[in-house]
């Protein structure tokens, strides 16, 4: 069964990392939930968690702070808090950027360093993914301070960049460079490599069927794990 690839993989010496995807603290408060996280940890494997921040659901800090708190307690690793994507019913559960920040750094303010292995907000975005580092002052000047934690191109990764202040911004796409800037500083490059012609960079990719080949990619490797570690 699955437990059984996952001992098989973690015996041979590799990492296995399982993502549990946790909305609520709610639902961790199962005796289900806390057998089901502890057979996953007997074989070796880690447990680490995700979410996206959603209104009306789980947008208040003391929910995130008290879901991480859990997390902990059933030994596994708070990992990310996502912004909602920009499709779908984002109008519905979407949380503004600023408030998104607020809410991460209440939260984070209440737990232990145990807990402080989260990362976020972040919102996968075209260029990469990008982490909101809070709203600070810069020449005298109210701005979004950002980084990128992912990009498509690695020299991006980890670069620090500003944004306008702007409190009704849900996604990076509705951001303005600071200070004056016309563009972003990836902008150039990502719209001359990566994006159909005449789109824009939170428009369409030339490599828009990305998504299918990597799913594709996705399973085949699941199917080939399982059947090399099952053999």
């Amino acid at each position: 069964d699955v437990l059984d690839l996952f001992r098989r993989i973690t015996r041979a010496g590799i990492h296995l990392a399982f993502m549990a995807h946790v909305n609520h603290p709610r639902e961790l408060s199962t005796a289900a939930v806390e057998e089901a996280i502890a057979r996953i940890r007997e074989t070796g494997a880690e447990v680490r968690t995700q979410s996206p921040l959603l209104r009306n659901i789980n947008d208040r800090p003391e929910v995130w702070s008290e879901m991480w708190q859990r997390q902990v307690e059933l030994g596994c690793i708070p990992y990310y808090m996502f912004v909602a994507r920009d499709t779908g019913a984002q109008h519905y559960f979407s949380v503004p950027l600023v408030r998104s920040w607020e809410i991460f750094r209440d939260a984070y303010q209440r737990v232990s360093g145990l807990a402080r292995t989260v990362r976020g907000p972040s919102m996968s975005a075209d260029p990469g993914k990008v982490e909101i580092l809070g709203v600070t002052k810069v020449a005298g000047k109210k701005v979004i301070a950002l980084r990128m934690l992912q990009g498509r191109n690695s020299d991006w990764v980890m670069r620090p960049f500003f944004a306008e202040y702007d409190e009704k911004a849900t996604w990076l796409s509705d951001l303005r460079p600071a200070f004056g800037d016309k563009r972003f500083f990836f902008e150039e490059e990502l719209e001359e490599r990566y994006c159909a012609p005449n789109a824009g960079w939170h428009g369409r990719y030339v490599n828009g069927g990305r998504a299918a080949v990597t799913l594709a990619a996705l399973t085949a490797g699941a199917w080939y794990a399982r059947k090399r570690w099952l053999s």
